[in-house]
């Protein structure tokens, strides 16, 4: 029997102490530091045969004789998760799947094991093999290529894995896994390190994708050291609101691929539908025209997206103006008040400015700036914008409306959404191009107020 030894490690960020000290020196965090027993013992491979020992010893080679011949993905029939990812899963690649509690992590999950055309090993520490079931009679009640294995032990998780071969494994969740090499609980620093290390080597030397589940803090981060989402090759982020049907699908960390990509999604009974247009989500379908609204034409990543904004300015109750956004940059809407105030003449200290991006959707593109600019005027004014009109620009702090990237790419969105007008920077280059739609070009900011206010 080998030796037990104990350590320290944080809680929140991994770092490792070999006493127990009141502060984290490496994330100033008081009281995370906790006790966690580990075994040295000799580690074998995870299969456990001789050939796996074998393996050749890697060499160095010349960077200009590598080969850079590109490896077919594996498409998962899924449209929106095959965008996020940069086409489909890569063969040996570890991806890593965060969100909420009931967002709907195992419903994504068991939806695409279902669906793929490859034999797929979906293991469940969490759900019973029942509950699973009961499940996936909503979604696809005749998958076959889809087997169920509720077990928690990477140790019998490999033994299965040899047994059935599978192209594609999923893990719900990396957070119950346990190993016999380690001593401490599952859900520890130590065992999450060692449980995703095993299956990293396992990727690897199979050429198989493994998909983790993980779950978050209270503060939105990966449970575990922060050094999981280091060693994984994709880290994905599921985010929405419970109380509303949809959800968005987000790359935090993809080596493979953008991390600019969106895919959207609509919780529904038989799970979740893929939406191809996202402006049908984001734009409202009512017909009355009202003030405080303007629609933008944004980008995310090679997608363009029409959100509406909204904005409510009103006079200040209690003496002190309130400042909130709801899906976008807090310091970006002060900014823009005060260019409006100091480049437009607007008095607007002495107001509460309410802002939100409706669809439960955050956008960081500066292009929405003008669409949040006249929002803001429609509302302050009560003079409602033309839903047939759409926003495109930067605004600078002087005032400038300055040009955006790829406005050809939002001026034919708009185009085909059937918008008549869309509003861009004077000195956007345009290609000569006969547009069904009329681009109007301004130049300063008081050219918008103009224009709102006619």
């Amino acid at each position: 029997m080998a030796k037990t030894k104990t350590t320290y490690f944080c809680q929140n960020c991994g770092a490792q102490y070999s006493k127990w000290q009141g502060q984290c020196t490496a994330c100033k965090e008081w009281n995370t530091i906790a006790e966690e027993v580990i075994q040295k013992e000799e580690k074998s491979n995870w299969k456990q045969s001789a050939a796996a020992s074998t393996k050749r010893v890697a060499k160095p080679q010349k960077i200009n004789e590598i080969s850079t011949i590109a490896e077919a993905r594996m498409n998962t029939n899924n449209g929106e998760l095959n965008r996020v990812l940069g086409g489909g899963l890569v063969p040996g690649s570890l991806t890593l799947l965060g969100g909420e509690p009931g967002i709907g992590k195992s419903t994504l999950m068991l939806q695409i094991a279902l669906t793929l055309p490859y034999k797929t090993l979906y293991v469940s520490g969490e759900e019973s093999a029942q509950q699973i079931k009961m499940r996936a009679q909503r979604i696809n009640p005749n998958a076959e290529n889809c087997l169920i294995l509720t077990e928690t032990k990477t140790q019998n998780i490999f033994k299965q894995i040899e047994a059935t071969e599978p192209n594609i494994v999923v893990i719900d969740s990396i957070q119950t896994l346990h190993s016999d090499y380690i001593e401490s609980s599952a859900g520890s620093i130590s065992q999450i390190r060692e449980t995703t290390s095993e299956l990293i080597k396992f990727a690897k030397e199979t050429s198989t994708p493994v998909i983790l589940i993980g779950h978050i803090t209270k503060d939105g981060t990966i449970a575990g050291p922060k050094i999981l989402e280091h060693m994984v090759d994709t880290v994905l982020q599921f985010e929405g609101d419970r109380n509303h049907v949809y959800r968005i699908l987000r790359a935090h960390k993809n080596r493979f691929g953008s991390t600019h990509e969106l895919g959207i999604y609509e919780m529904q009974g038989s799970g979740l539908r893929e939406v191809s247009n996202p402006s049908e989500i984001l734009i409202s379908k009512n017909d009355e025209e009202l003030s405080g609204t303007a629609i933008a034409a944004t980008l995310e990543g090679m997608r363009p997206l029409m959100i509406e904004i909204q904005a409510l300015v009103s006079t200040a109750v209690y003496g002190t103006p309130q400042r909130s956004a709801t899906g976008y940059n807090a310091k970006r809407l002060n900014m823009l008040l005060a260019v409006l105030e100091k480049r437009a003449g607007f008095r607007l200290g002495a107001k509460d400015v309410f802002l939100n991006i409706t669809g439960g959707i955050s956008v960081d593109d500066p292009a929405i700036d003008l669409a949040v600019v006249a929002a803001i005027l429609s509302s302050n004014e009560d003079m409602a914008i033309p839903k047939t009109i759409c926003f495109a620009a930067e605004v600078g702090l002087a005032g400038e409306i300055r040009p955006v990237p790829r406005v050809e790419q939002r001026i034919l969105e708009a185009e085909k959404l059937g918008f008549e007008h869309i509003m861009i920077s004077k000195y956007c280059k345009v290609p000569k191009q006969n547009y069904a739609i009329k681009i109007i070009r301004v130049a300063k900011m008081n050219d918008v107020v103009e224009w709102v206010m006619a």
